[in-house]
């Protein structure tokens, strides 16, 4: 479009860019996933992401974006306590399940090994 001297762009007002930006983020995320769940050591559920926490084993969190607030904020509180790195996985229960390459939903977990993938220093701040 063009109004007066100033020529705009449509498709960078649509903010089309910003969308597929985020979903190659996530798919950073599943891929290094699918390759910790093929060479790593990691533990699905909340029991057992509390328990590896609490032994001090846990090296990364995920943790899907509906999961319970009560449920998250006693997982950060846990992680924060054993100096555990968290990340909020940006797809839900189903997609984080499937990011595992299962057929069940998976609300949260830890990686204690990271394998042959880059999870744990791609995450890192």
């Amino acid at each position: 479009l063009v109004f007066g001297e100033t020529v705009i762009s449509l498709h960078c007002i649509s903010g089309k860019n910003m969308g597929k930006k985020s979903k190659k983020a996530g798919d950073n995320v599943s891929s290094r996933l699918a390759l910790v769940m093929k060479s790593g050591k990691y533990t699905l559920g909340y029991r057992s992401t509390i328990k590896s926490m609490r032994s001090g084993k846990a090296k990364l969190i995920l943790i899907a974006n509906n999961c319970p607030p009560l449920r998250r904020s006693e997982i950060e509180y846990y992680a924060m306590l054993a100096k555990t790195q968290v990340h909020r996985f940006s797809g839900n229960n189903i997609e984080l399940g499937a990011a595992c390459t299962k057929f069940f939903r998976v609300g949260c977990l830890s990686i204690t090994d990271p394998g042959d993938s880059d999870i744990v220093k791609a995450m890192s701040p």
